[in-house]
């Protein structure tokens, strides 16, 4: 184990006079102020399908001033089914289209503040959707399919010719095309929610190590990039038809033995319009031992060495051949806790009992829970660039305005393409740290 001399620490109220300090490496190479136009940095966000039944319609994102701000929302998620097929269900666990198009919203859910009736065409999710990009033209809405728990199938769809076509066509048909199925709640039929998404985010968590326990193959990370030129080659034929440009992204990951096991790194950037970084859950209650879950660089003192971090991720992208300006940084709007951590070094690096009780899961709470961190003291790094909060026993770390900030600092340092966060939900009913995105990553002068 690599040693480190003593961390300095800062309790920290407010700042956002945060150092930037040099990536080593590829990703380290300087951009030149006019190698970036804020206008053109991505800003995505995604819109969880479950978030309704907490209260998280897609109005909030209207109300909280996100909207205005984003370039792109990512909408979670599109299952695979076992035939290998895009397709809606309401069962549990494998789909709810009853959030996505079927349930009619009241006049204080609507975007526009009209509400839906019973069995119309299309209502749920899409619908606010679509009145959401009427009020911002702007604006892209993407399916995202797959996800940590919808991977499960993933490598059967993309295995042959036959399986990547027929996949690909089924996605196409139901969100680009807008053909639903007319299930039980009368919603749904033949174009009803054509317009509604502007592309696909693929989410396959990862080819060649399913996390889901799903099948993996080693051809999966060929079989990524074919299914990857089939979305490209269905999608631009569709688009010529209808004179339009669909979008393609990916999420991609942080550890370096799933991209060299997983992808063919410059081929996939061939069809990819951009692709964002997991930028989070370097660490988590998965483990015993405090630590950080969204770090910049590597703190001293990290008993994990090599650790993740969003620059060793950037960096492991870059060396590997993929265009800067292609990858969008992922940024966390949640925590993530352990309780029962003894008061050594502000609850950092140490034992715990276990994951802190949260208002999302155990181990778990949204930054606007948070925000205001009663009973806690912030204490924070600045050279590594992460936040946490220790109140003695319980310790959480996440990303504050500060760090947000510093990364978007980062992002424009070094050329990237905008930044990415999961989940928009998680904000604040003021948007506070999508303010502070879009301040960092839109600005006039440099």
């Amino acid at each position: 184990m690599r040693t480190h001399l003593p961390r300095r620490l800062a309790v920290i109220a407010v700042t956002l006079g945060l150092g930037l300090a040099a990536l080593p490496g590829s990703a380290g190479a300087e951009a030149t102020s006019d190698h970036w136009r804020g206008d053109q940095l991505k800003r995505v966000g995604y819109f969880t399908q479950w978030g309704i039944y907490s209260g998280n319609f897609v109005k909030r994102v209207e109300t909280t001033g996100q909207a205005g701000k984003l370039t792109h929302v990512n909408y979670a998620f599109a299952n695979v089914g076992s035939d290998g097929k895009c397709f809606e269900v309401n069962a549990a666990g494998l789909g709810d289209a009853w959030a996505d198009y079927q349930r009619p919203a009241a006049p204080t859910e609507s975007v526009d503040g009209v509400g839906d009736s019973w069995g119309q065409p299309l209502a749920g999710n899409f619908l606010q959707l679509r009145k959401l990009k009427a009020r911002h033209p702007g604006l892209k809405v993407l399916m995202s399919i797959g996800g940590y728990t919808w991977s499960k199938y993933f490598s059967d769809a993309a295995l042959t010719d036959q399986s990547r076509s027929a996949f690909v066509a089924s996605c196409i048909d139901l969100f680009i095309k807008g053909n639903l199925p007319i299930l039980d709640g009368g919603s749904g039929g033949p174009g009803v929610a054509a317009g509604v998404f502007d592309g696909f985010d693929l989410d396959w968590e990862w080819p060649a190590n399913n996390l889901i326990g799903g099948t993996s193959r080693p051809e999966d990370k060929a079989n990524f990039t074919k299914l990857l030129k089939e979305f490209r080659g269905q999608l631009d034929a569709y688009g010529r038809q209808v004179h339009k440009h669909f979008q393609l992204t990916a999420f991609l990951p942080a550890n370096p033995t799933n991209i060299d096991n997983g992808f063919e790194v410059r081929k996939i950037f061939r069809y990819l319009d951009f692709a964002t970084l997991q930028g989070y859950d370097f660490h988590g209650t998965w483990e015993t031992q405090t630590n950080q879950q969204s770090a910049l660089r590597q703190p001293a003192g990290d008993p994990v060495s090599p650790d993740f971090t969003v620059a060793s991720t950037v960096d492991a992208w870059i060396h590997r051949g993929a265009p800067r300006h292609e990858l969008v940084v992922g940024m966390p709007y949640y925590s993530r806790g352990w309780t029962g951590v003894p008061n050594i070094n502000h609850g950092l690096f140490q034992t715990s009992t276990g994951p802190a009780p949260g208002a999302v899961e155990n181990g778990v709470n949204d930054y606007k829970v948070l925000a205001n961190h009663p009973g806690f003291t912030l204490y924070r790094d600045r050279q590594a660039g992460f936040a946490w909060l220790y109140d003695g026993t319980t310790f959480w770390t996440f990303d504050d305005p500060a760090v947000i900030a510093q990364k978007t600092a980062f992002i424009r340092h070094h050329g990237l393409g905008g930044a990415m966060v999961w989940s928009l939900d998680a904000d604040t009913d003021t948007g506070t740290l999508t303010d502070t995105l879009f301040a960092g990553l839109v600005r006039h002068d440099d």
